[in-house]
């Protein structure tokens, strides 16, 4: 089982820890206190929370990590990671954070399932194991309490800002600054022991101005670091001096801020755009206007000087802390005309198209249309191999689906919004299958959903619906997609769209059939039929009959699926689809069976076995070969039954798993005599 969920990390964490001694005792003893159901007498229903309690900056995220780091051997099961609190301040809804932390856990997620539903399937997945679930940067105890693992075996440890009111059983560990000696050492860290040790009464006045907040010491640090001139006391003073301008934290990031040239300085500001604070050299080259490798050299001098934080990954990716993005924010409304975010907004969006269509161009046969194309973008857009582009798609996943889902709450680039989810759309379905993609896909069809209901566009509303219903319809949520449908169909019809109403009420057919209604499936495939036949689409309409003949023969109506099973064979005749017809003649042989005329099943069944030799589909000869033996067998002549089965073997080997075939095997009429003799 993979460790974590997501991997966020508030504030300015460095990988050796410093100080927190008492916070740690306290909190590792609060594992092992004795709840109050325990002193009741009572078996704890939940796992204990811990509640690491700051403000942001403060060193709280780091201080959890700690612990988590010291407790992991105890539970085996792993580490789950997730933020409930987005970087821009937003709450990320319960159903996304459930469904993240199941597939952690490697456990089914169906798209489009409710958030109870979802929650429900993690405290079952976490009743069975003994983990750890980190909750990161809570908001109120609403958003934890229905992840809570129903279990004494696991833990939780929560960050938030303030109490977690609602929540029994939990006493927070509040966080100050960190004590003088782990602060010193913090700065030292950056500055070099020789500049805090020469003047030590200076390095503890800067720590003073810091708050001892672990953020702020460490922008302090990385200002010192690039300027080994400079005197601690120097900085000490010019902080001092603005002591009446904000949080420590402020006025530390401001003569950081202040420091930088301009095209950094505004590369900075725009980092606040980053979608879910994670930054790429593409995602800020297009934010900031400028080449992707001035870009990574900046966001490397930004890493220096603790203004984002690198990640570990394969591709460069950095991240903004969380406690520097409203400061962000401010200087961004400060010194930008919106005209100009926006801006920086649409070329980031526009990169960001750019690099899925060649993400998804990569995968293309060489010399196709896609590939022709994919050569003629700038190298830096390329991706070398499809190996390549699957993991960028990886990596930049949980940015991507964010930049969609930020893209349509802006409402202004609705347009850039559409190409977008249809290029993650297509790159997704190419990298990751469409199955493996479907939760991802479902979101981004709701997504498409908004944005056509808001902009009054039928077709992509139409279009969004059936891709929704589809979905609903595999994962078993049948009323959903039968509801669904039915909008498409309005949606298809508002724009005069054939493709979708003939789609809409095929699968409207359809979903009725599922749902067992054997006579409105035959109602809506007729209505379906009657359009494509206008239209004269013959191949789709051959189809229709077949779909007709289908219900008809579940509803025991043998005259009318006689009718639909002819004129489907005769339909795919005209079209030159061999392999087509003789199922259809498959089918008609069964149906003639079921309605107690066996020699006129044999002879259309002989007839399907020529043209399905002739499509050398031998699949389809061998269940049409077995076919015929029972029907032999029924009319008495059990020597030719078993000419045929032996014919069967040889087409198949011995072992021939015809009873177990799909539809497109040629064993859909197995089926339907499975189904009929049930009835």
């Amino acid at each position: 089982m993979t460790d974590q969920a997501v991997e966020p990390k508030d504030g300015l964490k460095n990988s050796q820890f410093l100080g927190r001694s008492r916070e740690l005792k306290e909190l590792r003893a609060d594992i092992e206190r004795a709840g109050l159901d325990t002193i009741a007498g009572r078996k704890a229903p939940r796992a204990r929370v811990l509640l690491i309690a700051g403000r942001p900056g403060s060193g709280r995220t780091a201080l959890a990590e700690e612990l988590l780091g010291q407790v992991a051997a105890g539970y085996p099961d792993g580490i789950l990671r997730t933020r409930l609190t987005a970087p821009d301040g937003t709450r990320v809804p319960t159903e996304r954070t459930a469904r993240e932390l199941l597939d952690a856990l490697d456990l089914s997620a169906p798209p489009g399932e409710s958030e109870d539903d979802l929650t429900e399937r993690l405290r079952e997945g976490l009743s069975v194991r003994r983990v750890v679930l980190f909750l990161d940067d809570a908001a109120d105890a609403e958003q934890v309490d229905p992840l809570l693992p129903e279990t004494p075996d696991c833990l939780v440890v929560a960050v938030s800002e303030g109490p977690l009111t609602g929540i029994s059983d939990v006493r927070p560990c509040t966080l100050g600054g960190l004590d003088t000696k782990s602060a010193l050492d913090l700065l030292g860290r950056h500055t070099g022991s020789v500049r805090i040790t020469v003047d030590p009464r200076s390095a503890e006045s800067l720590v003073e101005e810091c708050g001892s907040q672990p953020s702020a010491l460490m922008l302090a640090g990385g200002w010192l670091a690039v300027r080994p001139k400079e005197a601690v006391a120097d900085l000490a003073k010019q902080l001092h001096a603005q002591a009446d301008e904000g949080s420590a934290l402020a006025r530390v990031f401001q003569l950081a801020y202040a420091s930088l040239p301009v095209p950094a300085a505004r590369i900075l500001r725009y980092l606040s755009l980053a979608p879910e604070g994670h930054v790429d050299p593409h995602t800020a080259s297009a934010l900031a206007g400028c080449s992707v490798s001035a870009a990574q050299t900046t966001l490397d001098d930004f890493t220096v000087l603790g203004l984002v934080r690198r990640i570990d990954s394969e591709l460069p990716q950095y991240e903004v802390p969380g406690c520097l993005m409203p400061l962000l924010r401010g200087l961004t409304e400060t010194h930008d005309r919106p005209g100009e975010v926006q801006l920086a907004r649409a070329r980031m969006l526009e990169r960001t198209v750019r690099l899925l269509q060649s993400c998804r161009a990569i995968t293309e046969p060489d010399g196709s249309p896609a590939r022709k194309k994919l050569a003629g973008l700038p190298r830096a857009l390329r991706f070398p191999s499809p190996a390549a582009g699957a993991e960028w798609l990886r990596v930049r996943r949980p940015a991507l689906l964010a930049a969609a889902r930020l893209a349509v709450a802006d409402g202004e680039l609705d347009t850039l919004a559409r190409r977008l989810m249809a290029a993650l759309a297509r790159a997704l379905a190419a990298h990751v299958g469409t199955e493996a993609a479907a939760p991802d896909l479902y979101g981004i069809h709701r997504l498409v959903l908004d944005v056509a209901e808001r902009r009054n566009l039928p077709r992509e509303k139409a279009a969004a619906l059936l891709n929704l219903a589809d979905l609903d319809a595999r994962t078993g949520r049948t009323q959903e997609a039968l509801t669904r449908y039915r909008a498409a169909l309005d949606a298809g019809r508002e724009a005069r769209d054939p493709y979708a109403t003939g789609r809409a009420m095929e699968s409207v057919g359809g979903t009725y059939q599922e749902l067992g209604d054997w006579y409105r499936a035959a109602d809506w495939y007729g209505r379906a039929l009657a359009q494509r036949l206008t239209r004269g689409e013959r191949a789709d309409a051959a189809r229709l009959h077949g779909r007709i003949g289908t219900v008809n023969t579940y509803a025991g109506r043998y005259g009318d699926a006689l009718r639909s099973w002819r004129s489907a064979a005769a339909g795919y005749r005209k079209e030159g689809d061999v392999a087509a017809q003789a199922r259809a003649l498959s089918e008609m042989a069964r149906v003639q069976e079921y309605a107690g005329r066996p020699e006129e099943s044999l002879h259309t069944c002989q007839e399907a076995v020529e043209w399905a030799r002739q499509a050398k589909d031998v699949r389809l000869q061998a269940a049409l070969q077995l076919r015929l033996a029972d029907t032999l067998d029924r009319l008495g002549d059990p020597a030719a039954a078993k000419l045929h089965r032996g014919a069967a073997e040889r087409m198949l080997g011995e072992e021939l798993p015809i009873e177990g075939m799909t539809p497109e095997q040629g064993a859909d009429a197995y089926e339907i005599r499975s189904a009929s003799e049930e009835d």
